[in-house]
């Protein structure tokens, strides 16, 4: 049995903590990070050794920034997602984790405001769509290379209605355009699954919520965290949830941990 995670800490300096405190709890055997907000020089890589884990990371000062945790091996680390040399920005991390099993930990762009003071789609807009595009090109040449495979983080898109609290108040936004959950949907279709939905299909399941406006105390959440799995990781799930608890203690991340098992 094996226990792979994601989650976007918002700043491991501010978490570290927390991180640690849900690590010798839950005892996830992969953790993949998100916003670490940090070079890789700054990533506390001693204090996750001290519990058992082996740590990649790259990071960029103050924000953005990816990493993976593993207590069952950690090879074959790679950085970048393919398709853009002159994208700088660190939002992916590829590693060969357990004997057989490859993980991503990304951080897909946010994508707002979708238009420029002209109206035309605004640089960040068109980044995070070319972003998808690549992303959807390494994730089909991960699937051809075969064996499992995990792609997980802070997608940044609600695919369907029932992943966010209010659908009309957040159609506009850049996470629920249309172009956001085509390319996503498209991404999918290449046959990934996603592994909370096949364990929970219903509404009203969150990773995030605002800090603004009560939005925790109200759930006003939106489900923007994914473990999407090939075909050979589907095969092996055998659980999969979101661990809310993170969420409601001190100095929290405003997002939680998203977690499934596997039997490989």
């Amino acid at each position: 049995m094996l226990t792979v995670a994601t989650w976007n800490v918002n700043s491991i300096k501010a978490r570290l903590p927390a991180v640690l405190a849900w690590l010798a709890e839950f005892k996830p055997d992969v953790l993949l990070l998100q916003e670490i907000k940090c070079l890789e020089s700054d990533f506390p890589a001693l204090e996750f050794a001290a519990l058992g884990y082996a740590a990649a990371a790259t990071g960029q000062k103050t924000y953005n920034g990816v990493a993976v945790l593993s207590k069952v091996g950690l090879a074959e680390v790679t950085t970048g997602l393919p398709g853009d040399a002159a994208d700088t920005q660190a939002r992916w991390l590829e590693a060969k984790v357990a004997e057989n099993l490859r993980v991503v930990a990304l951080y897909l762009p946010n994508g707002n405001p979708v238009a420029d003071a002209t109206g035309s789609p605004s640089d960040k807009f068109r980044y995070k769509l070319a972003w998808m595009e690549r992303l959807q090109a390494r994730a089909a040449e991960l699937l051809e290379a075969g064996g499992p495979v995990l792609l997980g983080g802070d997608f940044n898109v609600l695919p369907r209605p029932e992943d966010c609290y209010d659908p009309k108040a957040w159609a506009g936004d850049a996470l629920m355009r249309p172009e956001t959950r085509s390319r996503f949907f498209a991404l999918q279709h290449q046959g990934w699954t996603d592994a909370v939905r096949a364990f929970h299909p219903g509404a009203g399941l969150y990773s995030f919520w605002d800090y603004q406006a009560g939005a925790w105390v109200r759930n006003n959440g939106l489900r923007i965290d994914f473990l999407l799995a090939s075909p050979a990781a589907a095969d092996a799930l055998c659980g999969a949830g979101i661990d809310k608890a993170p969420r409601g203690r001190e100095k929290a991340s405003d997002h939680t941990p998203v977690w499934c098992r596997l039997e490989l």
